[in-house]
């Protein structure tokens, strides 16, 4: 079995089917996607800080308060676990970068997608990403993405591009040193296509490694 089947099978696997009531208007599914934000965060017990609060914490996130800083312009909550070894994408700058994750649809509460497992160690995911004076563009590269084998396209959800500003990007040359790694509550207009259509969020819990 080449690597496109397997990682397609596995994705089938850790899918659950969306259903789509088509009586339900696009205004009601958004206040639905708000609702399920809302009770992940009280649920989860997150203390959401403001842009202004993560800047004046040198854009950190206190994991032991469980912090996700909301930013306020795309509705993603973001929550840096580590900044992670090497440097920052610079300015014109492109670079492959390694990504291990989990998604998890919050409507349905299941386990959608993930690539964090043993079994799938050599198969990370691998995507292209550009640093255009702060403004991050990336696309995943075809047949070495389980996002894009499963959902059909090797855009990047907006939302994964968020952390590229705050983390670093390096590789782990010893045993002391971390790769980034970042917890994301990802709405609908800043996710994969599948999110995109059905209207749901997505938590994410991804590392971040140059490539090569």
């Amino acid at each position: 079995m080449n690597k496109l089947a397997y990682l397609f099978l596995l994705a089938v696997g850790f899918t659950v089917f969306m259903s789509c009531d088509d009586t339900e208007t696009y205004a009601e599914k958004r206040a639905k996607e708000r609702a399920v934000i809302s009770k992940y965060i009280a649920d989860s017990a997150v203390t959401v800080i403001s842009e202004a609060q993560f800047k004046a914490n040198n854009y950190t996130t206190d994991v032991s308060k469980n912090e996700f800083v909301l930013f306020q312009s795309n509705g993603v909550y973001m929550q840096i676990i580590r900044n992670g070894c090497g440097e920052k994408l610079q300015h014109e700058e492109t670079a492959y970068v390694l990504c291990r994750f989990r998604e998890r649809n919050l409507i349905t509460d299941s386990l959608q997608l993930l690539n964090d497992v043993p079994s799938m160690a050599s198969l990370p995911e691998k995507m292209s990403v550009t640093n255009n004076y702060g403004t991050f563009t990336a696309s995943f590269v075809s047949g070495e993405s389980l996002m894009s084998t499963y959902y059909g396209s090797t855009s990047v959800p907006g939302g994964w591009l968020v952390p590229f500003t705050y983390i670093n990007i390096g590789r782990q040359s010893d045993p002391d040193e971390e790769i980034a790694k970042v917890r994301l509550i990802v709405p609908a207009s800043q996710g994969q296509a599948d999110a995109s259509q059905y209207v749901y969020p997505c938590l994410y819990d991804i590392t971040f490694q140059r490539g090569r």
